[in-house]
């Protein structure tokens, strides 16, 4: 049973429902004598209904841990809220408005609509009601509809209602259409039968096969704006179960538009009008249940009408549903594989029936069939191309059997549908599905299938479309079983937003966009390195595998260049390319790693980074690949600040490649840089901005972004113009969701520290940070903070207040004071995850410093608590890279004593590696001291 099958099937819980009259007799012996309008049998009545309701939910969540059916779960939920809403209405219109001889204008009906007209609800659904009232109405209608209403109200019941009369309700269902849905849905429930017939007869006759088409449309359109909003896509690692795409909604949608075109019933009616087959509206039935018992657990857990499966949710509903720990993946992990497979079953159902909309009604639905699709009739031929025919605008099977006559096509059919720019036909869709038996080890390893997907990879006007497609269909995981082993596979992290299968689809995608022209702003050094490249195929192969091993107990970037290893040959590439490949792979977080976490300006990281790299061609694929990774893992992950890094650190490195031959030398960045300022600041006097430009050393014209180079300009000659020695700005970035805060100011030992601890107090979460020192002594260092507010003037305000807190602070007015006990809002999104701690200290990475490495569990005043046990180690702070991966921060800090020299002491190596670590306490764990 589903959805509105509710009002044709009766449900019978397994745990005892009472029905209304029981509830009334109940009622009745609880009120006895009293007057039934009276406040006290007003307050026995709510009492025991209140009873009644939470038994009955007590009940549905006992059903629904010990059988797990979802949909059974919300249907048992309905059931009881049927009962409990009888027996107000028949105790309001028998007890407390009783009307001895009603004439035709005291009736009235109850109906159920939107969800609750399906006959499902979960925990926290919204109860959605319509009350009917006759043409001709009378006091005692308003009065039984308000005691209804504030019963429920009172019963803390968030309830949707209105109040119309036949006429009404088809007036306002022609015009609005939302009113149109949620009267398509409508239930009767008690009261007046014939008042809530007549309304179903006027609405199928009056305003169903007139607008048909209309409101198909108007759904399909609403269900498209709806996924925008959500993202577009399915594969978020926080979704919403009901409104995301392949949610609950989804599901409804396809009902809504089934029920008002093919005037159906129930769900189990579309096998017989030829829109399901049998095993589609069993897969139909699967997930709607599954998505059922999700939404379900989770109101339960959370006690409210919650519909994001947000991380702190995640494990506990993993558990409640029975997903342990295997094979390597969490148990939290393998709950949500199976929710990206459910989803995607959505999707497949969603393009089923839209596809029987278009193409068998299209002569019915000529709007929806335009609103659909671009629709052509007639088939053509395509050129060199006798296994495939353009059907009605998309590409099709030239005869039944091209795929038992010759499996390679099934590969091949995608790469005509790249190459033609074609969509597929729905019956063509259904062939591919039908046929996936055929893809086995001997067409995995036949050289023409895998020359067409190696042309598929690599031609970037269509690879991330037509990767997708192949995705969708289950043709991409048969063909290479080691992609099939990441479809749907999510890690548990804050870090990456989509499942491994959608991240590698996107990078390959953003290669293909690089490769098109597009992200030149965004990524100017890879426009520029693309040219140089003798092949630039092995990076939509290294894209396409670089994650291809997560899930595994290994290291996914070692056991992934050993598939690497494995399939590149399959794919047709050569020794020398499959070499190539594999270390990209086992390499490809690499330069990010250095970038974001050691000093580039160290002459000791350039040359341990190309120790590894060894070629220029090399540096510039793992440049490429690694601006496409970080781009493809989210919305706001790739920033101006990340892309400075790695250009820094491949121009830090590329002359040591070379020979010191380089296009563009460390020296020639400097000065361009500097250029590029001085045109901007053209307002100033010559001497000025000369003598500004001199204050900074090198390292901070590599690091520093030209936008964030401008406001410190400004920032500091403000400052220097009134005779401040302290100053603060803010940039409020809200593409990137962060907000910039930057301070000049003398500098000083614990200046880190002071700053890390005034973002604390104001409960800011600090992702990132450069630290810089002028040639006169003072500091400049800019914080990059998680936004917190959606609001702008928001972010102002706290920006403004850590600066302020800053200024107090090293005036003396103020001291760093952190409630230690206090939960921030970063805390509680924490709150799931658990890492372990550690600490290096080494003498290996640098010349002329010691490197603390310092990873664990993020929190809010992390930073601040690192750097005051540093400072309290009379260690002085050179440079300092602060770096937040979603739930795991990595801070690296090149140190010194306070007499400039390296601290080579092992013991006082070991001081500071357990003062860090007791930073962590109590989820610290022991981590080894690395001496170099």
């Amino acid at each position: 049973m589903t959805l509105a099958e509710a009002d044709v099937k009766p449900r019978k819980p397994l745990f005892a429902l009472k029905s209304a009259e029981t509830i009334l007799a109940e009622l009745d012996a609880l009120v006895g004598a009293l007057d039934p309008k009276s406040a006290a049998a007003r307050s026995a009545v709510l009492a025991h209904v209140r009873g009644c309701l939470a038994e009955a939910r007590k009940d549905a969540e006992a059903e629904l841990l010990a059988t797990s059916k979802g949909t059974r779960c919300a249907q048992n939920l309905s059931a009881a809220q049927d009962e409990i809403i009888g027996a107000l209405h028949l105790f309001a219109t028998r007890r407390v408005y009783p009307v001895d001889n009603p004439s035709g204008a005291e009736a009235i009906a109850l109906s159920a609509v939107g969800g609750y007209g399906r006959g499902t609800l979960a925990p926290g659904s919204d109860i959605d009601l319509l009350f009917i009232l006759p043409y001709k109405q009378t006091p005692w209608g308003e009065q039984v509809t308000e005691y209804i209403l504030y019963m429920l109200w009172d019963l803390g019941q968030k309830v949707g209602h209105a109040v119309r009369s036949v006429d009404e309700c088809i007036r306002m269902a022609r015009a609005d259409m939302t009113v149109r849905t949620a009267t398509l849905e409508a239930r009767f429930l008690t009261g007046d039968r014939e008042l809530f017939n007549q309304l179903v007869r006027r609405f199928e006759s009056e305003i169903m096969p007139k607008t048909g088409p209309e409101f198909i449309a108007a759904k399909m359109a609403e269900r498209d704006d709806r996924h925008r909003q959500m993202g577009n896509t399915r594969y978020v690692v926080e979704p919403n179960i009901k409104d995301g795409k392949g949610g609950l909604r989804d599901l409804n949608t396809l009902f809504w538009i089934g029920k008002y075109f093919y005037q159906v019933k129930t769900s189990q009616e579309l096998v017989g009008k030829g829109v399901f087959r049998p095993a589609e509206y069993r897969l139909f039935q699967r997930a709607e249940d599954f998505l059922w018992a999700v939404r379900c657990h989770l109101h339960f857990i959370t006690g409210r009408a919650e519909e994001k499966l947000t991380f702190d949710v995640q494990p506990d509903l993993a558990q409640r549903m029975g997903y342990e720990q295997r094979l390597g993946m969490l148990g939290v992990e393998r709950f949500m594989k199976r929710y990206f497979l459910v989803a995607k079953d959505v999707g497949d159902l969603t393009r089923i029936f839209c596809a029987s909309l278009e193409f068998n009604h299209v002569k019915d639905m000529d709007l929806v069939g335009r609103v659909l699709a671009p629709f052509r009739s007639g088939k053509s031929k395509i050129k060199g191309e006798s296994e495939f025919v353009i059907d009605t605008g998309r590409l099709n099977l030239a005869r039944p059997d091209v795929f038992e006559t010759d499996p390679t096509n099934l590969i091949k059919m995608f790469m005509v549908a790249g190459r033609e720019e074609l969509l597929f036909h729905p019956d063509a869709i259904k062939v591919i599905r039908r046929s996936l038996r055929l893809i086995d080890n001997k067409l995995r390893t036949d050289p023409r299938a895998n020359d067409y997907f190696l042309t598929v990879l690599t031609s970037p006007l269509y690879v991330e479309r037509i990767l997708r497609q192949m995705n969708e269909s289950g043709v991409l995981g048969k063909f290479v079983p080691e992609f099939g082993r990441i479809v749907a596979l999510m890690q548990f992290n804050m870090y990456h937003h989509y499942t491994v299968d959608e991240h590698l689809i996107r990078s390959v995608g953003i290669m293909a966009q690089i490769a098109n022209g597009g992200l030149r702003d965004e990524l100017p050094l890879t426009h520029e390195l693309l040219p140089q490249l003798n092949d630039t195929r092995l990076l939509y192969v290294a894209l396409f595998l670089h994650d291809i091993a997560k899930g595994r107990p290994e290291d996914h970037s070692i056991a992934g260049a050993r598939i690497a290893r494995r399939l590149c040959p399959r794919f047709g590439l050569s020794p020398a390319e499959t070499d190539t490949v594999s270390w990209l792979i086992e390499y490809h977080l690499l330069m990010s790693e250095i970038a974001q976490a050691r000093d580039i300006q160290d002459p000791e990281t350039a040359k341990a980074f190309a120790d590894v790299v060894q070629s220029p061609q090399r540096l510039a694929l793992l440049m490429i690949l690694t601006a496409c990774d970080i781009r493809a893992v989210g919305p706001g992950v790739w920033t101006g600040w990340k892309g400075s890094l790695l250009r820094a650190l491949y121009y830090a490195t590329e002359p040591l490649l070379s020979g010191g031959h380089s296009q563009v030398t460390q020296s020639d960045r400097i000065d361009d840089a500097r250029e590029q300022l001085s045109s901007k600041l053209s307002g100033w006097p010559a001497g000025e901005v000369e003598t500004y430009i001199g204050r900074h050393y090198d390292h901070y014209w590599l690091r520093a972004e030209p936008e964030l180079q401008i406001e410190h300009a400004r920032m500091i000659r403000q400052a220097d113009q009134i005779g401040e020695t302290f100053a603060g700005s803010f940039r409020i970035k809200a593409f990137e969701g962060i907000t910039e805060v930057s301070f000049y100011m003398a500098d000083h030992p614990r200046l880190l520290s002071l700053i890390a601890g005034a973002c604390t107090m104001q409960d800011a979460s600090i992702i990132g940070a450069q630290i810089f020192s002028t040639r006169d002594g003072r500091a400049i260092d800019t914080f990059r903070l998680r936004r917190s507010f959606t609001s702008d003037e928001d972010e102002k305000v706290r920006a403004t207040r850590i600066i302020d807190t800053v200024r107090q602070l090293l005036q003396g007015k103020r001291q760093v004071l952190i409630d230690g006990g206090k939960e921030s809002r970063h805390n509680k999104r924490l709150r799931p995850f658990a890492l372990p701690a550690s600490v290096s200290v080494s003498n290996a990475l640098s010349g002329k410093f010691t490197v603390i490495e310092v990873s664990g569990l993020d929190r809010t005043g992390l930073l601040h608590a690192l750097t005051r046990e540093i400072s309290d180690l009379n260690l002085t702070i050179g440079s300092a890279h602060i770096g937040t991966y979603g739930e795991k921060a990595v801070d690296v800090f090149y140190v010194t004593d306070l007499t400039g020299q390296k601290i080579m002491s092992k013991p006082r190596q070991r001081k500071i590696h357990d003062a860090l670590m007791s930073v962590f306490q109590p989820r610290a764990v022991e981590a080894k001291v690395v001496n170099g």
